[in-house]
């Protein structure tokens, strides 16, 4: 017994350090691609950096400083191994490292993001919990299909419309811009984040609460629930002890999946509300076509997209047996 125990671990561990292994390997292709992409680029970035009334011998000196008449291989070798070291390279607009630039808005990005995932994961729970409770009712068929019409909506709509609601013309509650002082932190400054994580509420709790309907209703129409019933436990009991912590497994599977949606997100919401973090990094640094700073945050995207998936599997299999015995 023992030792069937010790192989199903080690099962379950060679099939995690698979999936990371998968995920270094789709980091390395998307690195290649967005290098290659960024190489294709119209404009020349040195000519984005000295104006359109450079001088041609200027922006070829540029160019030599820079390194951008070297070879494109040289080039992505000499930038992947950087990357393996924590070194990004140097920004061509700022001419400053890019990790120092990035540092900040990383860290205000993930701010935001762990906000709305406390807040995401709690009323996605209650409301789901309730509305399965009283499905079939006119509570569940409103708010059921309310979050219908949230869910085909994309992210700029309802920032647009969180914006247009809550910051100009009806009620003027919240800044219209989330811009947070440097060197603040933005939890010392909750006004300022209100609309992006009210924006990003509203895109990620429909589904999960749906999501969390879905499961406590199979599990209330489950047999032992009704066994638990036929022994003449109370509902709230039932509920409570035999439903809810069943329920709540599918929410975290599905927590686990909406953390990937919103890196995508942020850069949207981040956008709308002049927020400074990664999304606001990425859309400066395409327009001044500053190559490294683009290369580094649709990196650090794609490796939070890996991460999360890979915690999505992982939870996936952790909380489901059969899935646990086949790996």
């Amino acid at each position: 017994m023992i030792k069937r125990t010790s192989r199903r671990r080690g099962a379950s561990w060679n099939w995690v350090l698979r999936r990371l292994g998968l995920g270094v390997l789709v980091l390395w292709v998307v690195s290649v691609i967005v290098f290659m992409a960024t190489q294709l680029l119209p404009s020349d970035p040195a000519r984005a950096i000295l104006g359109k009334y450079a001088t041609p011998e200027r922006v070829e000196a540029l160019r030599e400083t820079l390194g951008l008449n070297r070879p494109a291989i040289v080039q992505y070798g000499d930038w992947l191994f950087g990357v393996v070291r924590g070194d990004f390279g140097t920004s061509l607009a700022s001419r400053g490292p890019v990790s120092d630039l990035l540092g900040v808005r990383l860290t205000n990005s993930l701010s935001l993001m762990l906000i709305v995932a406390v807040l995401m994961i709690i009323i996605s729970i209650v409301v789901g919990i309730v509305l399965a409770i009283r499905r079939d009712g006119a509570t569940d068929q409103v708010v059921n299909g309310s979050f219908l019409a949230m869910m085909a909506l994309p992210d700029f709509v309802i920032g647009s419309f969180v914006l247009l609601l809550l910051s100009t013309a009806v009620f003027t509650l919240f800044p219209a811009a989330s811009i947070i002082p440097t060197g603040d932190s933005p939890f010392q400054h909750p006004e300022l984040m209100a609309l992006p994580v009210i924006t990003l509420l509203l895109a990620t709790v429909p589904f999960l609460a749906r999501l969390v309907r879905a499961s406590m209703i199979d599990i209330l129409d489950s047999d032992y629930v009704s066994m638990a019933r036929l022994r003449g436990l109370p509902e709230r009991t039932v509920i409570w002890r035999h439903a809810v912590p069943n329920a709540v497994v599918p929410a975290a599977q599905g927590t686990a999946m909406m953390l990937g949606y919103l890196l995508g997100g942020v850069v949207v919401v981040e956008y709308v509300f002049n927020y400074p973090g990664l999304g606001g990094a990425l859309n400066a640094a395409v327009a001044q076509r500053d190559l490294p700073v683009i290369q580094a945050v649709t990196l650090v995207f794609a490796a939070g997209v890996v991460l999360f998936n890979l915690l999505a599997d992982v939870v996936t299999v952790l909380l489901t047996p059969k899935l646990r015995t086949r790996s």
